[in-house]
């Protein structure tokens, strides 16, 4: 039957033809989604405007108008009816009678009728104080009668809206948090209201409303193909259920996706789950520009009086290479070349990540335009930029789901597209299973002070479900990929050999906590066996409890951390070996030897700066060797004195360098040369910008030693320059003795959130505390900083328990205060 058969139908036979018009429309399989939405709405109006038009008879200064849903033509199968008569107010009497011919008919069949009768002038004032109302009225549309008073109440409406824009959108922004706040997010939900949740058809019209202010528009791909997504299946949810509802409940998944013609219900939700994404991040970046704009025009009015009048310039200050902070987002600097640059947008991610800060929608799409793939094995500093995304916390989340928006991640990291918006039917699980792999990153970046590689853990934590998806033990298949992954990424043979271990793995400790008898030796055994190694345990001690933690509140508890925290301390008495010593230091370079001859002639600190060059890219099926360092190394001879290491580090401070890995020990001279050196084996890297020269370095360094260069000072002086930003709330630093971990001297350990100054600090700390430093070694895991500083008294020998406890308390109380 053709759309005129139908029309033709509901003029012959009233209200009885409209509903059986209604009726075969809905009912043929052929037209779906928008064309029959469309042709419903059609439909309706013609049979409304055939009632209007039989009432209204010679009445004048009457129109029936269409708002919400209706207005826009999205009727669904059981969408209410929403109707605004509109009268001049000159024939009250007659109006109230017209309005019963109109709303009866429609309540005689069945349908859900929101209705109104107003004046312009009361529908005005009613949208001014209800904002449901007036968001309504943005969708009004003409259906029969006066169209000159439809149009007028129109134009009226959308000029109050965009003039009472600065006050209305903020209100309307509260409305939409606080509805999240009860419904929670589309996207991440079991049985999800397509309407009223997070990410769902009420955001995607709060978004029309906020492009009708004009003050600020939303990212327009692929947000009209979600709407029509989500409107997709709640007309296959109408029909299937024969109900006016939102809630896609689990017991009529099924039926939706195979009225939708979709694989199984699993497919379902992805789409569902993918529309809604792409409808939060719009709304995330359309809310951020509103208030962006909003802040703008408050503070305008007295920047052109500072100014004289004069065009402000937004200050931009800079981040990392290429990456600057800009109205309170994470931008592009003017130099950067996504084309010449693979690594930037990790960069741009930890950079954001660190600094709490919103990822630019248009850097990321920049990037995403323009970006090389990264070499494989990656480059370290893609690696260690991961890692410090990885590790930055609660901020990791919403730079993520940037990047994911604009199909970032899929490109770095191909094997996540199988895990992207995957839904986990378990009443335990919360999370998609993307989202628990980063929420479970979240996690285990409050743990990176318990293990000596938080690279590692947060890697793992990435990748211990990524073989989710594919056919049998999620475990086993995510041995497979996360091996192939860590070496795409650049991780070394017996790192990679970690991770695998970490994955295959991720569930045993909870399952044998929970389920086997730990007084059995054969079962303590078989973990040892299966762990490999104490280091290896104590991340998988971590992984377990954060994987759980980002499970959900069901699969976690004091008895269950109890229970996993006996079986740990079994095993790793298993596993206990020998006690480690100082590393053995490697015999010195030729290199090395020259500087310090020198440094012992001249009596002053000599050192050398030179860039690292990449070895070539491995080609692929290759595996990975050893990875290259991160930065240049600088090596520095120093004859023995006290101040070394908080005077090194305070300098290359000063100098915004970032130090990845320090190694300081005495070198033993050759023959027939009288003195004692210290060496510094350091590999550094620019925050941004070039290097400096090492004759300024130098000079500094000798300034820094005799006490005419004030360190401390211009680190504070700088400091007070760039107010901190609010950034990632770290971990508090962990500050331990290593007992017997030396024969020779006393071990301290501290584990911190890397930030400028910190080696100086602790270097200071340490000789303030009166200790003698045999040796340091130092490393930087993306932000995390992990370093071992072997310590003696001043006779040379280990501190007593004592001492070595007070040192490590106040440099603790240092790090913190």
């Amino acid at each position: 039957m053709t759309s005129t058969d139908v029309h033709k139908d509901v003029e012959d036979s009233g209200p009885s033809g409209y509903a059986a018009a209604r009726l075969r429309l809905l009912q043929e399989g052929a037209r779906s989604g928008p064309p029959r939405r469309s042709a419903l709405a059609e439909l309706t109006d013609d049979w409304l405007s055939g009632l209007f038009t039989a009432g209204a008879e010679a009445l004048r200064g009457v129109s029936l108008i269409a708002v919400g849903g209706y207005g826009r033509g999205e009727l669904s199968p059981r969408s209410d009816l929403d109707l605004v008569l509109l009268h001049d107010g000159s024939d009250s009497a007659a109006v109230a009678a017209l309005a019963d011919r109109i709303w009866y008919p429609v309540w005689d069949l069945g349908l859900a009728l929101d209705h109104s009768v107003r004046t312009p002038a009361e529908a005005r004032k009613t949208a001014g104080e209800d904002l449901k109302v007036q968001l309504g009225l943005l969708d009004a549309r003409h259906i029969a009668g006066d169209l000159g008073l439809t149009a007028g109440l129109r134009t009226a409406v959308l000029a109050d809206w965009r003039n009472q824009a600065p006050k209305r959108l903020p209100e309307l922004q509260e409305l939409c948090a606080e509805r999240a706040e009860r419904q929670g997010e589309l996207q991440y939900l079991l049985e999800p209201d397509l309407k009223e949740a997070r990410g769902g058809l009420r955001d995607a019209t709060a978004l029309r409303a906020v492009a009708a202010s004009w003050l600020a528009d939303a990212p327009r791909e692929g947000l009209d193909d979600a709407r029509r997504r989500l409107l997709d299946v709640r007309d296959a949810l109408h029909l299937t259920t024969g109900r006016a509802t939102d809630r896609l409940a689990l017991q009529e998944q099924d039926q939706v996706a195979a009225e939708l013609g979709l694989l199984d219900a699993d497919t379902l939700l992805r789409q569902v789950y993918e529309a809604a994404r792409v409808i939060s991040y719009a709304s995330d970046v359309t809310w951020r520009e509103v208030g962006r704009v909003l802040r703008s025009r408050a503070v305008r009015p007295r920047l052109r009086a500072m100014l004289g009048g004069g065009k402000p310039v937004a200050e931009r200050s800079p981040l990392a290479e290429g990456v600057v902070e800009q109205d309170g987002e994470v931008v592009l600097a003017r130099a950067a070349r996504p084309d010449r640059d693979p690594v930037l947008p990790l960069r741009a991610a930890a950079a954001a990540a660190q600094a709490g800060l919103p990822l630019s929608l248009h850097a990321v799409r920049r990037m995403a335009a323009g970006v090389r793939p990264l070499p494989t094995p990656w480059p370290a500093e893609a690696r260690e930029q991961l890692v410090t995304l990885l590790g930055s916390g609660q901020p990791t989340i919403d730079v993520w789901e940037a990047l994911e928006a604009e199909g970032l991640i899929t490109q770095m990291l191909p094997d996540w597209e199988r895990v992207r918006c995957r839904p986990q039917r378990n009443a335990v699980h919360i999370w998609t299973v993307d989202r628990h792999l980063i929420e479970t990153a979240v996690r285990a970046s409050e743990f990176t002070r318990r293990v000596h590689r938080p690279d590692l853990l947060l890697v793992a934590a990435l990748l211990h479900d990524i073989g989710k998806g594919w056919p049998g033990d999620h475990s086993v298949a995510g041995e497979i990929i996360a091996k192939d992954v860590a070496a795409r990424i650049g991780f070394d043979r017996d790192d990679v050999a970690v991770l695998a271990t970490l994955v295959r793995h991720h569930l045993l400790l909870v399952d044998t906590a929970t389920r086997r008898d730990l007084e059995d030796p054969a079962t303590v055994r078989s973990v040892a066996d299966a762990v490999g190694s104490q280091g290896t345990l104590e991340l998988l001690h971590a992984l377990t409890e954060a994987d759980a933690l980002a499970t959900g509140p069901a699969a976690w508890s004091s008895w269950r951390g109890s229970l996993v925290a006996d079986l740990v301390k079994r095993v790793a008495a298993v596993l206990a070996g020998d006690d480690l010593d100082e590393p053995e230091a490697a015999a010195p370079t030729a290199e090395q030897e020259r500087l310090a001859i020198e440094a012992v002639a001249t009596g002053s600190p000599v050192l050398s700066l030179r860039a690292q060059t990449e070895p070539p890219a491995l080609t692929e099926g290759q595996p990975a060797g050893d990875p290259e360092p991160l930065g240049v190394e600088l090596l520095i001879a120093v004859p023995d004195q006290p101040r070394v290491l908080p005077a090194v580090a305070g300098v290359l401070a000063v100098h915004r360098l970032t130090v990845r890995t320090a190694e300081l020990r005495a070198l033993d001279l050759p023959d027939g040369v009288e003195g004692s050196v210290l060496l510094l084996n350091w590999r550094v890297a620019a925050q941004y910008g070039s290097l400096p020269q090492a004759a300024r370095l130098r000079a500094d360094l000798v300034r820094a030693l005799d006490g005419s260069l004030d360190v401390a000072g211009r680190l504070a002086e700088r400091d007070a320059a760039y107010p901190r930003r609010r950034g990632v709330i770290a971990p508090a630093a962990r500050v331990t003795v290593a007992s017997a971990a030396s024969r020779h001297a006393t071990v301290i350990e501290v584990r911190a959130q890397d930030a400028p100054g910190l080696l100086f600090r602790i270097g200071q700390a340490l000789e303030d505390a009166g200790v003698r430093m045999r040796s340091a070694h130092v490393s930087t895991l993306g932000a995390n900083a992990v370093d071992a500083f072997y310590v003696t008294d001043g006779k040379g020998a280990p501190l007593g328990a004592g001492e070595a406890a007070s040192v490590a308390r106040k440099l603790e109380e240092t790090l913190r205060g």
